[in-house]
């Protein structure tokens, strides 16, 4: 049958007690992250496409001719620009939330019985954060395996009432991105700038919280599409519809997620001029890109920081239309 070996935690079902304090400073800034975001919208223009996944942060949409739309034929691969929101800035990606991520697994008749939440914020949770309205199972007695089967996890223990569905709310709406441009209204134009450096602080702040995390918990993806969820092992609802679902009944190819796959970069190109002429093709070799909250924050003020320098090359000087075709 096996060995018994022991586990350490967060392996166990044990918390790790010095990532409990990180896990509260990611929740924290990620609340300050969303609102700086939203406040800064009112400000910097951002467009996305209405048929690809492309944004761009400047005045005007860029005239780089790289959309796969299902109508970019007839578009000659021009982007269709409509106005943005922090959804398409700040991608959400979400995860079912379980009061105990040992227990049962998630089927595909009881998903509609679990929350959809942040990744981050049940990453947050499953670290140690006691969140309001979201419980989750602290155990104070290590569950046993013999290789990948559990022989002892206490029990199964029952779920209590997440929330009052008549009170005002959730309590996770401070933590999501639903409706934050309304939540936050505009600050002052002076305040901007400070805003910004504050907002790309926090953005930092996150990805390093978040990688330290997941050094030690468990976070699955889906290797066909973008599914997260954080637990020891992936869920069994049949929601996936990338390449070649139907021979995997619609179940998720799990694999273990990295940090991007949690909290996505989202790259555009970088504008050196935001007020100035539209981005072209015909010059794409010459222009950088850089995280869309990394973009937003530098439009609106906040000091480049120098690990993103190279990558938004902003030492090349971008020629013009003519001089391109002389250009080694």
């Amino acid at each position: 049958m096996g060995i018994e070996k022991p586990l350490e935690p967060p392996k166990n079902g044990l918390l790790v007690p010095d990532l409990i304090p990180v896990a509260y400073e990611v929740l924290d800034t990620w609340k300050v992250l969303i609102k700086g975001l939203a406040q800064l919208l009112h400000f910097i223009p951002v467009h996305a496409c209405s048929e690809c996944s492309e944004i761009h942060v400047a005045r005007f949409g860029h005239k780089i001719q790289n959309c796969h739309g299902p109508t970019s034929g007839s578009r000659k691969s021009f982007h269709s620009w409509i106005r943005a929101s922090i959804n398409d800035v700040l991608l959400p990606i979400d995860s079912y939330h379980m009061f105990d991520p040992f227990g049962r697994r998630i089927k595909h008749e009881t998903r509609f019985s679990y929350d959809r939440i942040p990744a981050v914020v049940e990453l947050c949770i499953q670290a140690g954060v006691e969140l309001p309205g979201y419980p989750s199972r602290r155990r104070t007695e290590p569950i046993r395996m013999i290789g990948k089967k559990v022989i002892d996890m206490g029990g199964f223990v029952e779920e209590p009432r997440l929330y009052n569905p008549g009170s005002s709310g959730p309590p996770i709406m401070e933590f999501d991105t639903h409706r934050a441009h309304e939540r936050f209204p505009p600050p002052a134009e002076l305040e901007v700038p400070m805003i910004a450096q504050e907002t790309l602080k926090a953005y930092e702040k996150v990805k390093w919280g978040v990688r330290k995390l997941m050094k030690k918990y468990s976070v699955k993806a889906c290797g066909y599409c973008p599914e997260v969820h954080v637990g020891p092992w992936g869920h069994n609802a049949k929601l996936c519809g990338e390449f070649k679902h139907q021979w995997r009944d619609g179940k998720h190819g799990w694999q273990d997620a990295t940090v991007d796959e949690v909290f996505p970069p989202n790259y555009v190109w970088h504008s050196e001029d935001p007020i100035g002429a539209p981005l072209v093709s015909a010059l794409e070799r010459f222009y950088g890109k850089a995280p869309a909250v990394v973009e937003v924050c530098i439009q609106a003020g906040a000091r480049v920081p120098d690990k993103y320098k190279p990558m938004m090359r902003v030492d090349i000087v971008v020629p013009e239309d003519e001089e391109a075709r002389f250009v080694a």
